[in-house]
């Protein structure tokens, strides 16, 4: 077993049908250094969408279909069996059995020094398969294959190799930086997410590794990209850290006409927390993979955007003429924050998105599903670009994923930010001190940040909130946060439809400017 448990690989539905930042950049390693390259996987997937769609088979058997997590979670790969063990490489390879719902295999190879490609091939000897009573005949079907990929990197400690990186199921991929337990997913691409004519899940249908060199400090990774509607070429450079950094290269080819093109998409669990407090009484305050959407448009600055539970599907967009980047965050890594010793919420990393080409303007889109546990990824975010989608000319869009327990590199050091968001009802206390609701709800959100060194309890600081046509501002004021050094703002608002969602938002002004990030929570219909 990997330094990382199965539970933390697997419990989440995106995994189904759902140290040195220094610059790697796309272009940083020349692709003439391998005979295979993005430019045959390309070519491959140009070649794809002038076919029909072949939908993978999914022959599974069911003594490995019908198995539960926990008894799909006792398949695991023989650590002593890694690719490339043994060799003195900094990077190991080792594969996801086929079972539960993963019953499509991907075709998997290697491309060595010399730039040949070999195939690797399912053996059921490289699994061990726990207490589960699996019949050998099952075990050495000619329908099984191989159905994941997980990548092994000594990021912890010197004499263990752990996970750093998994693709599993469909586009879904994970990674880690050191310290950090999955989380939040990312995905090859997303194709017409929370429409009602129903989502299309591209798959990795084939990979390509190159081997790496007893000195190399990333792996490279090329993907074929396969759906109904679209085909993609993809390379991925990993390189492990404090930060791991994916650059990830993209070339699409549409089939087909496609009305909703999600880029660089994000996946990831927010059940409740401050912001939206449990329902039920829980000596765990927080649990959430994510705790908010941080958007930063060259045009219109940085936007700080609250996680909800909603009580039904909730979906709106955000325009971004000039995307300077995005990412699902978990701002907040104490432990007393959550109280969790298996899950380690604490642990979990943000995912950072930022483009490494032009990609013209777009949008980010939020997409919040309601659920009742944390079993389920209910939080969608992708990059929308504007225009229609038709087939003819490639698309191209490159950037870089950082997963990161260093929030404060992804913020803009002018500005102050929102260190945490509680959601609490409005109070009034009384002249003998009793505090009373004042029939409002209040936010209560804490700025820090450098941008607020060294400004005085007397300086002239202001909030300026706004909420949308569904409500009203009761009242919004700001005082000294002298606990955390920074200050801390009380938004009131009243809500006139309940059935529908009331926008709100605040940003801290000083002498009538902004010094910080725009706060914009979105509270959900009956919630």
């Amino acid at each position: 077993m990997s330094g990382f448990t199965s539970r933390n690989i697997l419990s989440r539905k995106g995994f189904c049908s759902v140290a040195v930042l220094g610059g790697l950049l796309i272009g940083s390693i020349p692709l003439q250094a391998f005979a295979f390259g993005f430019d045959d996987v390309a070519r491959r997937a140009e070649e794809l969408a002038q076919q029909g769609y072949s939908a993978p088979e999914t022959a599974m058997p069911n003594e490995l279909r019908e198995l539960s997590y926990a008894e799909y979670a006792q398949i695991q790969y023989k650590r002593d069996r890694d690719v490339w063990s043994g060799t003195g490489s900094p990077f190991t390879l080792s594969f996801f059995h086929e079972g539960m719902h993963y019953g499509s295999a991907i075709q998997l190879n290697s491309i060595d020094s010399q730039g040949d490609v070999h195939n690797f091939a399912y053996n059921p000897d490289d699994f061990t398969y726990g207490d589960l009573n699996i019949p050998d005949g099952v075990k050495n079907s000619d329908d099984l294959g191989i159905a994941g990929l997980r990548i092994n990197y000594a990021i912890n400690d010197a004499d263990r190799k752990d996970e750093v990186m998994v693709f599993l199921g469909a586009s879904y991929f994970r990674a880690v930086g050191r310290g950090q337990v999955y989380g939040i997913s990312g995905r090859g691409l997303a194709v017409d997410t929370g429409l009602p004519s129903g989502e299309e899940f591209p798959r990795f249908k084939e990979m390509w590794v190159v081997e790496p060199s007893q000195e190399s400090q990333y792996l490279t990774i090329f993907a074929l990209l396969d759906s109904p509607s679209v085909t993609g070429a993809y390379r991925f450079v990993l390189r492990p850290g404090d930060d791991t950094l994916v650059d990830v290269q993209s070339r699409l080819y549409l089939r087909r006409a496609v009305e909703k093109l999600g880029i660089a998409p994000l996946t990831s669990m927010y059940l409740y927390g401050p912001e939206q407090p449990s329902p039920t009484l829980n000596y765990v305050p927080a649990i959430h993979d994510s705790n908010g959407l941080l958007i930063n448009d060259e045009q219109n600055g940085w936007t700080w955007r609250p996680l909800v539970n909603p009580a039904r599907l909730m979906m709106n967009r955000q325009e971004t003429p000039e995307l300077g980047g995005y990412g699902l965050m978990q701002r907040g890594h104490n432990f007393s924050d959550y109280q969790d010793l298996d899950a380690r919420y604490d642990q979990r990393p943000s995912a950072w998105i930022e483009p490494l080409n032009d990609w013209g303007p777009g949008s980010v889109e939020l997409i919040q599903i309601p659920t009742d546990n944390e079993t389920n990824d209910n939080i969608v975010s992708m990059w929308l670009p504007d225009g229609e989608h038709e087939p003819g000319t490639p698309l191209a869009f490159d950037y870089r994923m950082t997963t990161t327990v260093d929030e404060e590199r992804h913020v803009d050091p002018q500005l102050a930010w929102v260190d945490e968001t509680r959601r609490s009802r409005g109070e009034v206390v009384r002249d003998n001190l009793v505090r009373e609701a004042d029939g409002t709800l209040s936010f209560v959100l804490d700025f820090v940040g450098p941008a607020l060194d060294g400004i005085g309890s007397n300086a002239n600081i202001s909030v300026q909130a706004s909420v949308g046509d569904n409500g009203s501002l009761a009242s919004s004021r700001v005082v000294p946060n002298p606990a955390t050094n920074g200050w801390r703002v009380f938004v009131n608002v009243k809500r006139e439809n309940t059935s529908q969602p009331l926008d709100i938002r605040a940003q801290l002004m000083r002498d009538g400017k902004p010094i910080s990030e725009t706060w914009y929570y979105r509270l959900p219909a009956n919630g």
